[in-house]
């Protein structure tokens, strides 16, 4: 021991229960730890390795399917990759084809949205009340056609349905009542409704709110109903979300021969829609006309200016008749539309037709004077050689021989002065007050309702004169005064050659045109021939007259005019009737006998020296004021 000598290296003796103390607890804490985050490193590599190993299999894969089959010729590869494009983009669009529709039915508000965008909102108690409708297109989701039917009046549910059948198969159909719907909403209608697979529309009353969602000839997509509690109170506000699967755009369209006429139908069809056969894929209606040419025609180079507003299918209906009719040429024919309105534009478009839109002056009545004077100006404008222009308005249907007619009596307006226009319309002419289809008159009152018209009486007198935007004065009945008139007359027929059929209007509803014009007559025959026609001159008219008078026979004053056997059941008789008029002003017992014989009551028309001509059971009446009269 005396020998050793201490290691200065050594490491100092430990005993080895010491590394179980504090530090040694640590230092095993800390490996843990380590091994940890090695395992979830060594996890994260694993992943990162499987991935890029599926990564690149998948594009090696891809790569070799793109690679052309030896056997497969480049033709049928380029078909092949187009196909592949085809179905790509039409996978694509279908996840994109759906909407979500929300419709609201209530007391002062209606409305309908479309993914968030209003088509429709109608607030205000006062207006626009009934049933809504708005057609959407399938594909698209777009707006075809925005309709309202007041059903409270009677036949609005008539002619909802109507519209109803007129829209083509797979459209979707929105319908949404506002205030009140369902007062003159009767059987026929509601089962129809039902038809479509409403739920709630046999049951639906007084004041109730609806809202209903389908397709058309498919399928109920959503209703919604609230009741009214009580019939001063209204039902509450109902609200319909619905979340439709648009069709592929080639479902809604046709497949019509390629030419001009099917060129103008396939941009209406896929803008509008309630036009019926004209869109059928099948068996469409004829757009295009070639009418017979008129022999003897006077009026070839005579302009047509239709006057228009936001009607239009009443204006769909009167020209497809307009030109049909022998005499007809398309390119004489301009629509003037009352406002930037599109689908009367496309009505004119579909006609192949001139539409010219205008800014609307005035308001009501006013507005309405003021569209016919910018389209008069505007027809002479257009036409600056013409010395005539025939007027006619969207909600008439024109006879066979309109042109004819017009043809035939044009000459009347160069050779006499004391004429005022020529008309087409007889405003006594109803089916059980007129029967000469070659009977003309003279009246001292202007009917309109398609009428010719002077350029140099518009150009000088007219024109200059009109009432101005801010007079609410009705165009017709200033024309009829007399200081504008100047005891010039018009000529009409006994039998009209226009039919009044539009009862939506600003001075127009269903009860007035039900009364008033829906039993007027209207000849049927392409080629009347008028007779008399040089007998329609001041001078010569007188003759006739008196010669009516001298064969024609008094009726007794001891029978009541109203009583049915007041006119004898004779034929092709002339009878005489005298009435009170102590001036040619005083129309007291015109007035009462227009409304025994059914004929215009609400002001006094149809008349020459207070003298009325019409038939009644097939006789001749002549029915003049004494003293008034200078027949008397």
């Amino acid at each position: 021991m005396d020998n050793w000598v201490p290691n200065p290296r050594a490491r100092p003796y430990i005993p080895k229960r010491k590394l179980y103390g504090t530090a040694g607890s640590k230092l095993r804490e800390y490996s843990s730890r380590r091994c940890i985050s090695k395992i979830f490193q060594g996890g994260l590599i694993l992943v990162l390795i499987v991935t890029v190993v599926i990564n690149i299999t998948f594009l090696l894969d891809t790569s070799k399917k793109l690679q052309p089959d030896p056997q497969i010729t480049e033709n049928n590869y380029q078909k092949f990759k187009d196909g592949l494009s085809q179905e790509l983009e039409q996978h694509n669009k279908m996840k994109s084809l759906k909407a979500t529709i929300e419709v609201i039915s209530s007391k002062e508000l209606v409305s309908i949205t479309v993914d968030g965008t209003a088509v429709l909102e109608d607030e205000g108690f006062d207006t626009n009340r009934g049933v809504h409708v708005v057609v959407l297109n399938q594909a698209t989701g777009s707006v075809m056609a925005k309709r309202i039917f007041d059903t409270y009046n009677q036949h609005e549910d008539e002619a909802m349905v109507l519209f109803l059948k007129m829209i083509s198969d797979g459209r979707i159909i929105i319908f949404t009542i506002k205030d009140e719907g369902t007062f003159q909403l009767k059987s026929t209608a509601r089962q129809y409704l039902a038809s479509m697979g409403s739920e709630y529309i046999t049951n639906i009353n007084w004041r109730d709110t609806w809202a209903f969602v389908a397709i058309k000839g498919g399928k109920k997509i959503g209703e919604a109903h609230n009741k009214s509690p009580s019939l001063s109170s209204w039902g509450e506000k109902s609200v319909l979300t619905v979340h439709i699967k648009l069709s592929p755009k080639s479902e809604s369209r046709c497949n019509w021969p390629d030419n001009e006429s099917n060129r103008r139908r396939e941009v209406f069809c896929s803008k509008v829609e309630g036009y019926g056969n004209v869109c059928s894929c099948t068996d469409p209606s004829p757009i295009s006309f070639s009418p017979q040419k008129l022999e003897n025609n006077k009026i070839s180079d005579i302009p047509i200016a239709v006057i228009a507003s936001n009607r239009p299918h009443y204006l769909y209906r009167m020209l497809g008749t307009l030109l049909s009719v022998p005499g007809a040429n398309p390119q004489l024919v301009t629509v003037f539309i009352d406002g930037y309105f599109e689908e009367p534009l496309e009505v004119t478009k579909l006609w192949g037709i001139k539409g010219i839109q205008h800014t609307p002056m005035g308001i009501k009545n006013a507005r309405i004077s003021q569209h016919y004077k910018t389209s008069l100006t505007a027809t002479f404008n257009l036409h600056p050689k013409a010395d005539y222009a025939i007027v006619i308005e969207e909600d008439l249907d024109v006879s066979p021989d309109f042109f004819n007619y017009f043809s035939q009596t044009k000459h009347l307006l160069d050779e006499d002065s004391s004429l005022y226009c020529i008309s087409a319309w007889n405003d006594q002419g109803y089916e059980h007050s007129c029967k000469n289809e070659s009977l003309l008159y003279r009246v001292e009152t202007m009917p309109g309702l398609g009428w010719l018209l002077r350029r140099k009486l518009y150009k000088d007198e007219l024109e200059p004169k009109w009432p101005t935007p801010d007079k609410q004065w009705d165009w017709d009945m200033w024309m009829r005064n007399n200081f504008i008139r100047k005891d010039r007359e018009c000529i009409i027929p006994d039998v009209s050659r226009t039919y009044h059929f539009g009862s939506k209007g600003l001075n127009m509803n269903p009860y007035f045109q039900e009364i008033y014009f829906k039993k007027h007559s209207i000849v049927a025959k392409p080629d009347v021939k008028l007779k008399d026609l040089d007998r329609m001159k001041q001078k010569e008219y007188e003759g006739v007259i008196n010669e009516l008078i001298k064969s024609g026979e008094v009726l007794s004053e001891n029978h009541n005019p109203c009583d049915d056997s007041f006119i004898p059941n004779t034929k092709d008789k002339t009878y005489l009737l005298y009435i009170s008029m102590k001036s040619p002003t005083d129309y007291t017992t015109w007035k009462i006998l227009a409304k025994c014989f059914h004929i215009w009551d609400l002001d006094v028309r149809g008349f020459h020296k207070s003298m009325w001509r019409l038939f009644l059971k097939e006789n001749h009446i002549l029915i003049i004021g004494v003293p008034a009269s200078p027949y008397s």
